[in-house]
Order: C-alpha cells, then sequence, then structure tokens
C-alpha cells in the first residue's frame, strides 16, 4: 500500500503511521507543516525517516491530485482538522478545514479515477448530542445525531457527504468515531486531560481532570490498528461507524490509575461535569461489517502508556509544556 495521512502529525496519525510502517507500507504525509514530534515519541529516528512530507493545504484540491498522482497513492486516511476548542472560537475556519477539506479529499479521489481504493477518515464521537437526549443505551450508529458543538455539527455534515459521494459516484468510504482516545502523544483537545494526568502522576505533579462522568477510554493503538483494518478488509458503500473501548465512569479511570500508578490517590482529583456526549455507543455494525477490532483493557493501556513516558522521561525527552498550556472548557451538562 502507498498511503496518503492527511493531518498524519496529530497523535492518532502518529500511531497509524507506526503501524502502517510495521506492515510494510509506504508512507506519506499531507500537512501544513513538518512537525514529526509525536512520531519521534513512539518510533526511532530510523523509521521516522521512512515517511515522506508532503506540504499542502487539505482545502485546496488542486495539491491534493497532484499529490496522489505524483506519488501513486493507492489509499486515503483524512485526519486532518481542528478540535472542538478551534471551532468553538472561529466556526468560520473550523468548518473551512473540516467541511471543505474534507469535500476536497473526496474531490481529488473522484479526480483520480481508480487510483485510490479506499479512504477512511476520521468523524466524532460528537455527531452524538448529551447522554440526556436519548433514552435506549448503547446506541447504534443510525440513531438521530444531535451535536452540541460546532464540530460535532461539522462532523456530520462529513458523514452526510460522503453517503452522497457513494450515492452520486460509488466512492467507498468509512467513517470512524472516536471517542475519549488516551496515549503517548495526546495532547490537544477537550478529552486529552486523562492522558495529562497519566503523565503528571508519573512525574510526581498534581493534576486536576476537569470533568466527570462515564466516558469511553479508548487506547490510541486500538484506534489506529482500527483505522488500518478499515483500509485493509473488503467493504463497499458509506456507512460512519462508531468505535468502543472501555465505557466506564471517571472514578473507574481513577482506580486504574491508581492501581498502576498507587501515587495518583493523593495527585489528582477529578470534576463532577458530564461531558455532553453520549457515551454508551455500540460497535456492534463495525465488528459485524469489518472486525474484529481490537480492544485493550483500561488498565493494560494506562500501564503501556506509563511505558514509554518513563522511557521518554529517562532519555531527557519528555515534553510537559501541555501539562502547563490553560484547559480549554469542555462541553458539559451538569450531573
Amino acid at each position: 500500500m502507498r498511503v496518503l495521512l492527511t493531518g498524519g502529525y496529530g497523535f492518532i496519525g502518529a500511531w497509524i503511521i507506526r503501524n502502517l510502517l510495521n506492515r510494510g507500507a509506504d508512507v506519506f504525509v499531507f500537512d501544513l507543516k513538518e512537525d514529526a514530534r509525536r512520531l519521534r515519541m513512539i518510533l526511532p529516528e530510523s523509521e521516522v525517516a521512512k515517511v515522506e512530507f508532503v506540504q499542502g493545504d487539505v482545502t485546496e484540491l488542486p495539491a491534493l491530485v497532484r499529490t496522489i498522482t505524483d506519488k501513486s497513492i493507492t489509499h486515503i486516511i483524512h485526519l486532518a482538522g481542528l478540535q472542538v476548542p478551534t471551532c468553538r472560537a472561529d466556526p468560520i475556519l473550523g468548518a473551512k478545514v473540516n467541511i471543505i477539506g474534507t469535500l476536497a479529499v473526496f474531490e481529488a479521489i473522484r479526480a483520480t479515477g481508480d487510483q485510490v481504493k479506499r479512504l477512511v477518515y476520521a468523524s466524532s464521537a460528537a455527531v452524538y448530542g448529551g447522554p440526556d437526549k436519548y433514552t435506549n443505551s448503547p446506541l447504534s450508529d443510525d440513531v438521530l445525531l444531535m451535536p452540541s458543538t460546532h464540530y460535532g455539527a461539522f462532523k456530520c455534515c462529513n458523514e452526510a457527504n460522503a453517503r452522497l459521494y457513494f450515492q452520486d459516484n460509488g466512492l467507498s468510504s468509512v467513517g470512524l468515531r472516536p471517542w475519549t482516545v488516551y496515549g503517548v502523544g495526546r495532547d490537544l483537545g477537550m478529552t486529552s486531560e486523562p492522558t495529562k494526568a497519566i503523565k503528571a502522576v508519573m512525574l510526581g505533579r498534581p493534576y486536576d481532570i476537569s470533568f466527570g462522568g462515564w466516558t469511553d477510554f479508548q487506547y490510541v493503538d486500538d484506534v489506529a490498528k482500527t483505522f488500518i483494518h478499515c483500509l485493509e478488509r473488503p467493504y463497499t458503500g458509506a456507512k460512519s461507524y462508531n468505535l468502543r473501548g472501555a465505557v466506564v465512569p471517571m472514578s473507574e479511570f481513577y482506580a486504574a490509575l491508581c492501581r498502576v500508578l498507587p501515587q495518583a490517590e493523593k495527585l489528582v482529583t477529578i470534576g463532577t461535569t458530564q461531558i455532553a456526549i453520549a457515551f454508551d455507543l455500540s460497535d456492534a455494525a463495525l465488528q459485524r461489517d469489518l472486525g474484529p477490532m481490537p480492544r485493550t483493557k483500561l488498565d493494560d493501556g494506562i500501564k503501556e502508556t506509563v511505558t514509554i513516558f518513563r522511557q521518554l522521561h529517562a532519555d531527557g525527552r519528555l515534553d510537559t509544556a501541555d501539562l502547563d498550556a490553560p484547559k480549554a472548557p469542555p462541553v458539559t451538562v451538569e450531573p
């Protein structure tokens, strides 16, 4: 496979690249600037050097078409996008990147004929409204979507456009809806705080997780492997699928963190407000259509994250800037 990742230098993208290189794929990253710092957290320099960077703006169709053609791209993973805080602060910019950028990816694939064999793109659990909006659970992929953020609304638009590209042009795609993805490299976004808490405790620093309630913890390596499985396995259509990991209250994350790092008991506190996104989502359709998919236990995911953080710390390469950065207020509902 010759795989192009838009926004590939982000958190999930870095782990997808790690898995793609392990499979022997040729990997290209299309992004505004070259920034391999997250890759270097989880890969040796010899592997990082195998990734070819292509500078470009995902909203610029000619650049995408040229890249797909010149690099003989066969598969695309579309990750480029702006997250909740940015979309809330600047909805027009958020729409430009998240919606126009996604349309440009679909149009570039259409313009290059049959060259690209599969597109997998990142949607989000933010397409759902708060848990108070639904009566039954776990929720299927196809219930009414009621996003509580511009970001979620943009993702709904992308899912609808994906269906239309299949309807009108026969262009198959798979959309995936991550929830709270955690692991090494997660330093941005509304649900990055659990990962930051793991890092802080390992360093002996206090950390206050600002939200509470329930969430769905998904280990990043599982999410990366799921993207790749959806890239490789037979599929025709344009459906968006829920992902599912460990659906637990934040108190259980705290308990798991204390089991792995007992000092967390005195260092970590959690809030009380529930993030306004339904958390009990069924992945039955994904498992049926494209599975099986991996699911790491919460304790094991925390342990692996701690192991990598410790090695980075021992090497003098652990970045702590995210621990000191201001927190964006999460979109929450009072319990």
